[in-house]
């Protein structure tokens, strides 16, 4: 009995024993201790910064990190394979991290990491470390939106296992501008980083500068279901095999310029749900199978190059919630203009229709008021006719309506306004009446209302305190600005525009604006008097030209730390320009003060590294020398000082600015000769230089035209200009608010004899202005090289020699101007090669012989010719003897086949030369 009581509690333990071996067997054993002293290493590596991350669930994860206590297989953001302890993944995203990250770095000690993810925080522009190619066991990794910069290392592209891979979004925002990271792959190049990865489902590589063609390759990544190729700078053609892949459900590449190609006629990837070409130059038309994608969701082919009628297929895109088309060339009846086709109303699941610049022409169907889930309706720059729909005003869940730039008339209907879910309101139109309700109204977000008829701030105006956007522009409101405008939104407001009105200035001067946040404010009217109001420190663009301000500029303006644009051009601001704003140019990119009556000296301390590309001081009494200190604005793009009083040498030390493109020095006290000094390479983007009504003497310098490689060639681009773009701040680029996107250059110039005003200069204008100075010698031969030239004016000097026959090979000239100087000869026949002239001015010379006949010379007047006695030949009364009139080769001939003329150029010069020598023979 003893005995088995005994073997029965013996038994008893041996079970309880197994059992408590098998639980203890089962817990998870504590976290590696080298790899918690990695975690540990690498958190200490960091600074916690709560600027670094920008996310919604931002939070220092790592802060809770212990050396002893808590297993570190609990840490926020770690995890950990549950039979050896070993760390398998990091999530340290938004998590307020800054600092560097390189291949010492004890991160890479975690061989075990499956998945990586250190997204949203800032590395400091730190290189992505070789090194990521050691953990070959990642699947997942995801660096996006860090700041990390430099070329992606080939080792990325041993992590053959991975499945995700997310470096996009290396753009980020610094002090309100735009920042790229500056990731990029060149060497290895985009093909070489993803041909072993072969497991992937998402590739990510949103603003990656890879500025090469899509390899092929990619349409064998059979289990891609996600692409964002957008912003990456991509060139060629877009591989139609990529429309193919099996299972893409997202697929983005937009917002590459250079990215050309067409949609295949047969889409077959049926899961796709987002589709994004949206500032691409993809062209063609879009195919009839577009409509088989019956999963989409998403489709935006925003300002690509498509064209043709839109496919009634589209109307099976019942899952649709987005649709962009705007800015092609969609076509219906009437070439370029298409009505909104009645299909449309099948897509009731829309909830955002855009539709601008899409050449729309008819009234808005009424079918529209059955899309009850729109929330934005864009339907801006287009010819629609007739007046507002009321059924719109169904549309419970509008959020957004822009309406603008239209031919629609009659009165906006005060139901409207009873929309409680519309926030942005834009109209923009003198045909609409836009209503001055004192009705209870939804808070706006954002009200356009320019062009709208107002003559006075509108009444409903009074109780919004939450708009961002407010656009009053091109109406006619009058008066001073009343009381209560500076409670309206004073701590939201990010954009004030109140450009051409007929306000004539503030209850109190001088004025502090009350609006804390202000980024954009346009006061550029007719009337605005006083003293220029002073906004917040967080004003970025300040724009109050052709006004009639009075006084000097406030010495408040140059605390203005973030201010990019400063615009005081057209006033009646008089006084000494303050010093202090060559000290505030850390953040300036524009100062134009154009056109008012400042003077003494030209600010004299221009920072190191300064952000300026256009300084316009013209037009004003300004004395004394220019500081060498401007030397230090190396961005400088445009710089006008003329019209003033500067008396100066030419200043030489410019040429370091190699980035400019305007000079204008027109009508000051500039003398001596111009010599290009120890520099080699002088203004090689330089398009316009005037520095015409000034003392210069010598020859022309000839070793500046050889450097001006700019004119050399004829290439249209765009409009010269400040891209503001870049002063977006972080609050209008969280809420999807943009400022207008550019400030163009402007000028005044002596063109076909009459002062222009350009108030947009094309990048293809070209123009060289020496005139009225004293500049003596020949015209130099290089003149010739400077192919795109449109003006030349070297009138009013001293130039002697003959006019270079290389003038004639300048096909783009509109006008030339060799008026008053001492040249002789005769006018070259080549001269009629320049198909454009408009202007041709070679008056009071000492020119001789015929005037070239045909073509533009037929048009140009007697004064073009006279002050040369010895010219004869139409228009000019004075007939030519029949020698001097020989006709020159034949144009036809040169036209057709140039080695043909040339060769009888030859036959001809030859047959000159002979004739010449033998009738001085005859004679002696």
């Amino acid at each position: 009995m003893g005995s088995s009581l005994a073997l029965t509690l013996l038994v008893s333990f041996l079970i309880c024993l197994f059992q408590f071996t098998r639980c203890v067997s089962s817990v998870q054993p504590l976290c590696r201790s080298d790899e918690r002293f990695a975690l540990l290493l690498f958190k200490e590596s960091l600074a916690v910064d709560k600027e670094a991350s920008a996310g919604p669930f931002v939070y220092p994860k790592a802060d809770g990190w212990k050396f002893q206590g808590v297993d570190c297989c609990y840490w926020d953001g770690i995890e950990c394979d549950h039979n050896t302890g070993h760390v398998t993944a990091l999530d340290l995203s938004s998590s307020c991290l800054y600092g560097s990250i390189n291949s010492t770095s004890s991160l890479f000690h975690l061989l075990h990491l499956r998945k990586l993810n250190l997204a949203d925080n800032d590395f400091n522009s730190s290189q992505l470390p070789s090194r990521l190619g050691n953990l070959s066991m990642l699947t997942y990794l995801n660096l996006s939106t860090s700041s990390f910069s430099g070329q992606i290392p080939l080792e990325i592209s041993w992590l053959s296992r991975l499945t995700s891979l997310d470096l996009s979004n290396t753009m980020r925002l610094e002090f309100g501008m735009f920042s790229h990271g500056g990731l990029k792959l060149e060497r290895p190049d985009f093909k070489s980083l993803i041909q072993n990865l072969t497991s992937l489902k998402h590739l990510h590589l949103r603003h990656v500068v890879i500025s090469s063609p899509v390899p092929n390759i990619l349409a064998n990544l059979s289990s891609l279901s996600s692409l964002d190729l957008s912003y990456c700078g991509l060139l060629g053609k877009l591989p139609t095999s990529i429309f193919h892949l099996p299972n893409i459900q997202f697929l983005d590449v937009s917002n590459n310029l250079q990215l050309s190609g067409t949609l295949p006629a047969t889409l077959s990837c049926r899961r796709l749900k987002f589709l994004s070409t949206r500032f691409t130059s993809l062209s063609g038309v879009l195919p009839a199978s577009i409509g088989n994608l019956h999963s989409l969701e998403l489709l935006d082919v925003t300002a690509c190059k498509f064209r043709g009628p839109l496919p009634s297929s589209l109307g099976n895109l019942t899952n649709l919630t987005e649709l962009a088309l705007l800015n092609n060339s969609f076509s219906g009846d009437i070439p370029s203009f298409f009505s909104i086709p009645s299909w449309f109303s099948n897509l009731n699941q829309l909830h955002e229709l855009h539709l601008p610049l899409c050449g729309i022409t008819g009234p808005i169907p009424s079918f529209f008021a059955n899309l009850t889930q729109l929330g934005v309706l864009d339907l801006n720059r287009n010819q629609l006719t007739g007046r507002f729909p009321v059924g719109i005003t169904n549309l419970t869940q509008l959020e957004s309506l822009s309406l603008g730039t239209n031919m629609m008339e009659g009165a906006l209907p005060d139901s409207i306004f009873g929309l409680e879910n519309l926030q942005i309101l834009e109209i923009y139109s003198k045909q609409i009446e836009c209503p001055n309700t004192t009705t209870s109204l939804p808070m706006f977000s954002e009200l356009g209302l320019g062009s709208c008829n107002l003559r006075q701030f509108p009444n409903f105006l009074t109780h919004q305190n939450q708009l961002v956007y407010l656009d009053l522009s091109q109406n006619d409101i009058h008066g001073e600005m009343p009381k209560w405008i500076w409670e309206m939104s004073f701590d939201t407001l990010f954009l004030l525009d109140l450009y051409f009105n007929s306000l004539t200035g503030f209850h109190q001067s001088p004025t502090l604006l009350p609006w804390s946040n202000i980024l954009f404010l346009d006061l550029s009217s007719k009337l605005f008097q006083g003293s220029p109001p002073i906004p917040s420190s967080s004003i970025m663009v300040y724009l109050a030209s052709n006004n009639s301000f009075t006084g000097e500029i406030p010495q408040l303006f140059c605390s203005l730390s973030s201010v990019r644009v400063l615009d005081f051009s057209r006033n009646n601001l008089g006084g000494i320009i303050p010093q202090c704003l060559s000290k505030a140019s850390k953040s300036l990119s524009v100062l134009n003060l154009n056109v008012n009556n400042f003077h003494g000296p030209v600010p004299q301390a221009w920072l190191n590294g300064n952000k300026l590309k256009m300084i316009n001081l013209g037009k004003n009494k300004l004395t004394g020398k220019l500081p060498r200190s401007m030397a230090r604005c190396r961005m400088l793009e445009f710089f006008d000082i003329g019209n003033n009083q500067i008396r100066d040498t030419y200043p030489f030390w410019l040429a370091s600015l190699s980035k400019l493109k305007i000079l204008i020095l027109r009508s000051n006290r500039f003398y001596g000769e111009i010599k290009s000094r120890e520099f080699n390479s002088v203004f090689p983007k330089l398009r316009v230089i005037d520095i015409s009504n000034n003392g210069f003497i010598g020859f022309l310098p000839s070793s500046y035209l050889e450097s001006w490689i700019a004119m050399k060639s004829f290439h249209v681009e765009h409009f010269l200009g400040c891209c503001m773009l870049t002063i977006t701040s972080t609050h209008m680029f969280m809420a999807g608010l943009t400022i207008p996107d550019e400030y163009n250059y402007s000028m005044t110039l002596t063109n076909k004899g009459i002062k222009m005003e350009y108030t947009k200069i094309l990048e293809v204008f070209m123009a060289v202005d020496l005139s009225c100075n004293k500049f003596s010698g020949e015209i130099p031969e290089s003149i010739g090289n400077l192919k795109g030239l449109e003006l030349l004016n070297l009138s009013n000097n001293i130039l002697v020699g003959q006019i270079p026959t290389v003038i004639g090979t300048l096909t783009n000239l509109e006008a030339l101007d060799l008026s008053h100087n001492q040249l002789f000869g005769r006018i070259p026949w080549q001269r009629r090669q320049l198909n454009f002239l408009e202007v041709f001015d070679v008056s009071y010379n000492h020119l001789s012989g015929p005037i070239p006949q045909g073509r533009q010379f037929g048009t140009f007047p007697n004064s073009s010719f006279d002050g040369n006695l010895g010219l004869c030949g139409n228009p000019l009364s004075k007939k030519c003897e029949d020698l001097e009139a020989s006709p020159p080769p034949s144009s036809s001939t040169f036209e057709q086949n140039h080695g043909v003329g040339l060769e009888w150029r030859g036959v001809l010069l030859g047959f000159g030369i002979g004739f010449l020598v033998g009738t001085g023979l005859g004679w002696v």
